[in-house]
């Protein structure tokens, strides 16, 4: 799994990614970290490593010193991160060396991805591989010279030993090979003005899918592979292309792979929620982190895929998650935590992965008693479901209604049994050790939250989901944006810090565009414009139209990068290209449309390309590439009919309402006292207004 290949010292190891803490007793050592907030940047506070946080006054002294400095990134969930710290940064051999040969930074990714993004990238481009732990070397100056992800203690000896002999002996050297890397950072994902016509054809999406299929695991879902990611955004791409082009192959493939999650051991059974990945192909032993990131996007991806096929799994999959996210990572002031980690104390008091979750078969058969045949069965406490170590990782391989005419039970009677089983176990777990919860709250984060209550609403129709939707919107307005107007990324003991970056705007944006469309409350739309008028002025870059990651009003690092393809979350820019889409519908506004259409143009190479890469791209491209309706909503009725339409599955749609006048431009002189109609228009035409919400629906499908 791990090769190091040495040249001009570069490193490269693959992967990791998870976690440890500080106990709490009498420290021998307290380094700069304790006075920071961060969950992770505090982990690691007691460490003999002098660790100081990224600041100006850190940067200087590497200068002042002639120092190389050592750029560690992690976050607080990352068990390898642990791993490394337990094998290296508490060895007090290993901290006298980077102690007396480096200024050593401790980086919580979550806090600054704008660290993270550039020393991420100068590691993939010198190994080719990334993750975390990230470790890069540096010259004082902040420019990186040798990077990888997890070290052996041996590896990493190694390494500062060799690489601080060249910086003493051969300075040169070490800036030259800087100077090639930082030329490589600023070219690498650069993209350049399309000036072409912008043309965009289903065909051409077509075409580029058949690349992706060839990747899909149509069997057990996801990816082909050992390890197992939800990709929920990616996901939700691919389904509203199957539904709009009648697909019926690729919707049979994200179903599959909604109930292989739903079903599986990435599920937590017991108390609701996914976990980041899977280690095994079939779902079944996941990497047992909770994210809220993860969270959020699957919620809107179950939401909309039980609209579409009203299948009671997704339903269920959305209602115990958002209780899960409720009961686990929600503060009383309507804001969400970040994460809880992979590990927790077992019963001899270690961190063990996983130990909150997992059962012996001897306790599951004490707790249940008589219906422990049943659940041995429903959950696979057997072979399949086995582990390591005799601990069980539950796991359905039979649908409810199998399970249920196998063993002669009413579908009622089993729900009736599966609550009253969970409710047992999640009392009986609740007393164990609980994983440690990262308790800071990152905006755009927060803001996917949002739009995962949004999508269950709509979906649901419960209005708790409303209020918690509206509960978090106003706790950003109220917190994080400032009075400048701009954003903040992070909020932890009552306060509001770090500059926002363009993930903020483009989560932000969309999730108040979604509050809108469930309350039809205007303001959340213009609180929208606002923030889309501060990032078009601060972040956007006037001779590509796109957006930089970083503010021009943020400190200059190495270099201002921009975040261009999609991953686990979609990069910021494609969000804000559906953005500005969207709001020059609502505002028939030219420049954000012509904004948005210029941005998807100079992708659109890229994007047919590698389409696993650049979804969100694709997702955009099927507004133009196919009918794109906006759907107008006037009267006294308004937010009932807009409800209602909102109960069938339709992505190709913008949805506008008022219930009196509104100055809207897609909703201006529509408004009749007595009676409520529905307009349906598409390239600038409208069909004769309805008032029947199924009929004005009709107009759109057909």
């Amino acid at each position: 799994m791990r090769k190091i290949h040495f040249i001009y010292f570069i490193f490269y190891l693959f992967f990791s990614c998870n976690g440890k803490r500080t106990n709490e007793e009498n420290y021998k050592h307290t380094n700069d970290l304790i006075n920071e907030t961060s969950p992770y940047l505090l982990q690691h506070a007691h460490n003999p490593v002098d660790w100081k946080a990224w600041n100006q006054e850190t940067l200087d002294k590497a200068k002042a010193e002639n120092k190389l400095i050592i750029i560690s990134v992690g976050y607080s969930a990352c068990h390898w991160c642990h791993v490394m710290e337990k094998e290296s940064f508490e060895d007090e051999a290993v901290a006298k060396l980077m102690n007396d040969n480096f200024i050593s930074i401790k980086v919580d990714r979550e806090e600054r991805p704008d660290i993270d993004q550039i020393y991420m990238n100068a590691v993939q481009l010198m190994t080719g591989k990334g993750g975390w732990p990230l470790n890069c070397i540096a010259l004082p100056d902040g420019r990186p010279i040798f990077g990888g992800t997890y070290f052996t203690k041996e590896e990493w000896t190694k390494a500062l030993t060799e690489l601080s002999a060249l910086y003493k002996n051969n300075p040169e050297k070490a800036k030259e090979y800087a100077d090639k890397l930082i030329e490589g950072i600023q070219k690498s994902e650069l993209i350049t003005v399309n000036s072409n016509e912008a043309v965009f054809k289903s065909s051409e999406i077509a075409n580029s899918l058949k690349t992706w299929q060839e990747q899909l695991d149509f069997e057990e879902g996801g990816l082909i592979g050992d390890t197992k990611f939800p990709m929920p955004s990616a996901l939700h791409f691919l389904f509203r292309y199957s539904i709009q082009n009648k697909d019926k192959s690729i919707q049979k493939y994200v179903e599959t792979t909604l109930q292989k999650m739903a079903n599986g051991g990435i599920y937590d059974p017991i108390g609701g929620g996914f976990s980041r990945y899977a280690v095994d192909s079939k779902w079944h032993i996941p990497h047992f982190e909770k994210m809220l990131y993860d969270n959020a996007q699957l919620v809107s991806l179950y939401s909309d895929a039980y609209l579409a096929t009203k299948n009671e799994l997704y339903k269920k999959t959305v209602q115990e998650t958002l209780r899960f996210v409720e009961r686990e990572l929600m503060a009383t002031n309507g804001a969400f935590y970040s994460s809880l980690d992979a590990d927790s104390k077992n019963k001899a008091a270690k961190l063990e992965e996983g130990a909150y979750y997992v059962w012996k078969k001897e306790e599951l058969q004490s707790l249940l008693k008589s219906d422990y045949p049943l659940f041995q069965e429903y959950y696979n406490v057997n072979e399949t479901g086995l582990w390591e170590n005799q601990n069980y990782v539950l796991y359905k391989t039979q649908s409810d209604k199998d399970f249920a005419l196998k063993n002669k039970l009413t579908l009622i009677d089993l729900d009736k049994k599966t609550k009253n089983w969970k409710q047992l176990l999640l009392t009986v777990r609740n007393k164990r050790t609980r994983p440690h919860l990262d308790d800071k709250t990152l905006t755009s984060w927060n803001a996917l939250m949002i739009k995962g209550y949004a999508s269950a609403y709509r979906a649901l129709r419960n209005p708790h989901y409303k209020e918690i939707a509206l509960q978090n919107a106003n706790f950003i307005v109220n917190n994080q944006i400032q009075k400048d107007g701009s954003l903040n990324h992070s909020y932890k003991n009552g306060k509001s810090s770090i500059v926002g970056f363009s993930e903020d705007y483009a989560t932000v944006i969309d999730a108040f565009i979604a509050v809108y469309q469930i309350t039809l409350d205007e303001k959340w739309l213009a609180k929208s414009k606002q923030l889309a008028d501060y990032a078009m002025t601060h972040f956007l870059d006037k001779k590509s139209n796109l957006f930089y990651f970083t503010s021009n009003a943020s400190n200059t690092l190495i270099a201002r990068k921009m975040e261009i393809k999609d991953n686990v979350i979609p990069g910021s820019n494609s969000i804000l290209a559906h953005n500005l889409f969207l709001l020059g519908h609502y505002y028939s506004n030219a420049t954000y449309a012509k904004t948005a259409e210029q941005m998807l143009n100079n992708v659109k190479k890229e994007a047919l390309q590698s389409p696993t890469e650049y979804y969100n791209w694709l997702n955009l491209m099927l507004n133009y590439s196919n009918n794109y309706f906006e759907v107008a909503i006037s009267g006294k009725d308004g937010l009932s009919k807009t409800s209602e339409l909102q109960s069938y599955y339709l992505p190709n749609i913008l949805i506008a309402g008022a219930t009196k006048e509104s100055s809207l431009p897609i909703l201006e002189n529509r408004f009749m006292a007595n009676e409520t109609y529905i307009y349906v228009c598409v390239n600038k035409a409208c069909k004769m207004p309805e008032t029947d919400v199924a009929v004005a629906v009709s107009k759109i499908r057909n």
